[in-house]
């Protein structure tokens, strides 16, 4: 196995800038190529970033490369991975990994038959604010974790993404976009979940587009829950609600607290790899951490909101080492299964109105120490 591999960027979309803007933070992987079913895009990202625009044949065809990112929508997730194993490389896609267990099964035994290796977003559970509680929770900081609550709400994507249709169709919606972030988290700060149950709805059976673009003004149908109130119960037996919602306009609940028989502890944004955590023992004095100079928690980006860590093509570099050295990868096929099997049975909970006994599991990932997070970067 050489001590690099070639990337190829299949979808040339708003979220392309950041994979090639921060793969060379990142050992184990070169972005060479990419592709779009629209080659006009696809040669402005070329010329933007100095690599090889290609049509999606060629890029499939290309020896050079030994994964393809996936960034396409989610609707189609699962027939470009399955093109991209069938061509012979390795796949990580942006999340959703597909939108039903059924295609995320197929994919699963199609790369066990190739020997092939799939990967997926979200690797922001790899910051360094989310690997601290983890650390804290690991060294027994509040005990066993016994109940918590998550939250991400807005009023919506129409408000801002150029072109929001899809975020409201199948495969959309506030659990399948926002929810892997959740997810991710829980599964690397607990484990894996045993049942789900779930209350789901929308507050309209359309949208008005409002976002600057050519869609501005535009009336889109939405065919999936926007409102949905969820009940995770795992199997080291926590339970944990979280909602998510793109019908409230503005709340006060915190992104993340977990709840252990020593104390509580307040995880930031799981959408984000930098912030604050905060703990209390049983004192219920509620102290923030010490930041500990992980490397992956460190502002490197400006924003409206203010400077931020953001180290997005860390899951994709990590994959590529654990290539390399013959190791278990952190965002694997396996866990990113599970995390589809938790949104799809909370889905499905909100239309049969009853819990579901999940079908998968998984083991938590490695925690990434401030040791290991080094290694990835060049």
């Amino acid at each position: 196995m050489p001590k690099e591999l070639g990337v190829g960027i299949m979808g040339c979309g708003n979220i392309s800038t950041t994979y090639f803007k921060l793969s060379p933070l990142f050992k184990g992987l070169k972005v060479l190529a990419c592709a779009d079913l629209n080659a006009q895009a696809a040669q402005m990202r070329a010329e933007e970033y100095g690599v090889k625009a290609q049509s999606i044949v060629q890029m499939l065809a290309n020896d050079e490369l030994d994964v393809i990112v996936n960034l396409t929508i989610p609707a189609a997730h699962f027939a470009v991975s399955k093109a991209i194993l069938e061509a012979g490389k390795h796949v990580y896609s942006e999340k959703p990994l597909v939108i039903t267990l059924e295609e995320g099964k197929a994919l699963q035994a199609l790369a066990k038959e190739k020997g092939l290796s799939v990967g997926c977003a979200p690797d922001t559970f790899l910051g360094g604010a989310h690997q601290l509680a983890r650390k804290y929770i690991d060294e027994g900081g509040v005990g066993r974790i016994t109940s918590g609550t998550c939250h991400v709400m807005s009023p919506g994507m129409e408000m801002w993404h150029p072109n929001p249709g899809f975020f409201f169709l199948e495969g959309g919606g506030p659990i399948l976009d926002l929810g892997p972030y959740y997810i991710a988290n829980l599964i690397n700060l607990i484990g894996p979940v045993k049942r789900v149950g779930a209350l789901t709805s929308m507050a309209s059976p359309t949208r008005n587009v409002t976002s600057e673009g050519p869609f501005k003004g535009q009336s889109i149908p939405v065919e999936t829950p926007t409102n949905i109130h969820a009940l995770l119960e795992f199997v080291n037996g926590a339970t944990i609600t979280l909602s998510a919602s793109w019908d409230v306009w503005s709340h006060r609940h915190a992104n993340m607290e977990l709840y252990g028989t020593e104390g509580s502890i307040f995880v930031p944004d799981p959408n984000f790899f930098g912030g604050t955590v905060e703990a209390s023992g049983r004192n219920k004095d509620i102290q923030p951490l010490e930041p500990w100079g992980h490397p992956f928690g460190i502002d490197n980006q400006e924003h409206p909101q203010g400077p931020r860590a953001n180290y997005r093509t860390a899951g994709l570099a990590d994959m590529a080492i654990a290539l390399i050295e013959g190791r278990d990868a952190r965002c694997s096929l396996e866990r990113t299964l599970h995390g589809v099997d938790v949104m799809t049975s909370i889905l499905k909970s909100g239309e049969e109105g009853r819990f579901i006994e999940l079908s998968t599991t998984c083991t938590q990932p490695a925690a990434l120490g401030i040791d290991e997070a080094l290694a990835l970067l060049r």
